[in-house]
């Protein structure tokens, strides 16, 4: 289907779009925190350790992590404790290397830039702890994310008017869990996960139709890098299955062994590159825990494969996925609503996102422990992107001026933008818990009389003395956790 088919007036330029979408991405820069944290320290550790150190040691990396992570794993003499050892003497980091593997432009550029100051004259320490590799794997990150939006809104682009898909992006952008994972946990592997997986479907749907088998070794590579970077984004493989399968059904029934033959020869291809693209990962898993398919406490927790948690996710006050951010229900009604041209990538995109569910619904730690809203289903943002679009698309449908369905549709997304921006303050400061479920009407309270009177000086501290604010957040973090300690 051509892209011309679907887009609004020439008012609506997508080359103005794209333009408008990179002007905010680089004003929104500003809040960019170098900040390695939690979870981060994991992933960000596979970067440092091989640029820095050319092994997969990683005590130093625990050593200086931030202060509650590294208390939990170190003893008071400054040892790691025996517990964070697997059988093969190394630390047990059950994190990703995808993310390092993303990261490895800018912290070269990082490190070929430390080494030429110092050999000038400078002082900076070449460890991969300093500010230069920390501003440039949060720069990284950053630029992952948006390079997934923009993927995002080149999908929605074909199937929606231009000005629905770029209002869903840029709404998505600022109203869902992203732009904690973008900005302010940038070592965290989430960013990463929304770029791959964007980045996967747009390729995977804009050769959909007559794929050539080089085209089904890019996607082979592409679908590698998709589950290096974030295990559970490998349910997204079912698409081009599913699309296989329908193709070879067809091709029976046509009794067209030829082609069937050309495309198992593609699916081959496929599969054979995306596991040398997968082989850093399982390199990792066999020097770690001694075995290719040990993936530490992912592959020791009870799993319950008949997905208890299913409206939990939904629906809890404990980062739940609607009630926390509620455009993502919007973006899931708006699947229902897909124009006649989309609705073949619509149930794709739902299959898909309906697998990716089922199998956080049965995960333990759904709730993502410290996390802002349902930080699991980052990688779903295409989707989120897709289906709000086509809702905002048949909103407008129900105005005569089309400048007026965009202006109260452009209003909405602004308060959904604004109301997401004072949750994320208030969890971020720790106006709320962490972890845990919140009080929703504490929330609202919060959000009109206490976020108002704190935000413009949190945020000139966030702006200009940003390492002493973190520093604080971190011991009243520290001090809510001693009050109330997270269940074993």
């Amino acid at each position: 289907m051509n892209q011309q088919d679907f887009r609004s007036s020439p008012a609506w330029s997508p080359r103005q779009s794209e333009r408008l979408l990179l002007l905010l991405w680089i004003l929104s820069l500003l809040l960019l925190n170098p900040i390695v944290h939690g979870d981060g320290v994991g992933y960000y550790a596979y970067a440092r350790a091989l640029l820095i150190q050319h092994n997969l040691r990683f005590e130093e990396d625990w050593r200086h992590a931030n202060l509650y992570f590294s208390q939990a794993r170190t003893l008071p003499n400054g040892q790691l404790s025996p517990n964070e050892y697997t059988g093969t003497g190394y630390v047990a980091n059950l994190f990703t290397i995808g993310p390092a593997i993303l990261w490895s432009p800018f912290l070269l550029a990082a490190h070929s830039f430390v080494l030429v100051a110092n050999a000038l004259g400078a002082h900076i320490p070449a460890n991969g702890f300093s500010t230069p590799y920390l501003l440039a794997m949060a720069l990284g990150t950053s630029t992952y994310g948006f390079l997934g939006l923009l993927f995002s809104y080149l999908l929605a682009r074909k199937y929606i008017e231009e000005r629905w898909a770029l209002l869903s992006t840029v709404a998505i952008w600022g109203a869902s869990s992203l732009p904690v994972y973008m900005y302010f946990n940038p070592a965290w592997s989430h960013a990463h996960s929304a770029f791959a997986v964007a980045l996967f479907l747009w390729y995977w749907d804009r050769t959909r139709d007559c794929r050539t088998t080089f085209q089904w070794i890019l996607l082979g590579l592409l679908a590698g890098l998709l589950v290096d970077v974030y295990f559970p984004n490998g349910v997204f493989l079912l698409l081009p299955l599913i699309e296989s399968l329908l193709a070879y059904w067809s091709s029976w029934k046509e009794k067209n062994f030829r082609k069937a033959a050309q495309l198992f020869t593609a699916n081959a291809s496929f599969l054979v590159v995306a596991i040398m693209v997968f082989i850093p990962t399982l390199v990792t898993r066999w020097i770690i825990f001694g075995g290719i398919f040990r993936f530490g406490t992912y592959s020791e927790l009870a799993w319950d494969w008949t997905a208890p948690y299913w409206r939990s996710i939904l629906f809890s006050a404990e980062h739940g996925l609607f009630t926390w951010t509620p455009i993502l229900a919007l973006s899931v009604a708006g699947l229902f609503f897909a124009p006649r041209a989309a609705k073949s990538i619509t149930l794709y995109l739902g299959v898909g996102a309906a697998a990716y569910y089922y199998l956080i619904s049965s995960y333990p730690y759904w709730h993502g422990t410290a996390s802002f809203g349902n930080r699991y289903f980052i990688p779903l943002t295409s989707v989120f992107i897709f289906g709000f679009a086509m809702l905002l698309q048949r909103f407008g449908i129900l105005f005569r001026s089309a400048g007026r369905a965009f202006a109260i549709s452009a209003a909405l997304c602004f308060f959904l933008v604004a109301w997401n921006a004072g949750f994320i303050f208030q969890w971020g400061a720790h106006l709320i818990p962490a972890r845990g479920p919140v009080s929703f009407s504490e929330v609202a309270r919060n959000q009109f009389f206490v976020v108002p009177r704190q935000l413009s000086t949190q945020l000139r501290a966030y702006i200009f003395r940003r390492k002493a604010l973190m520093q604080q957040i971190e011991d009243r973090d520290i001090q809510q956790l001693k009050k109330n300690p997270p269940a074993p």
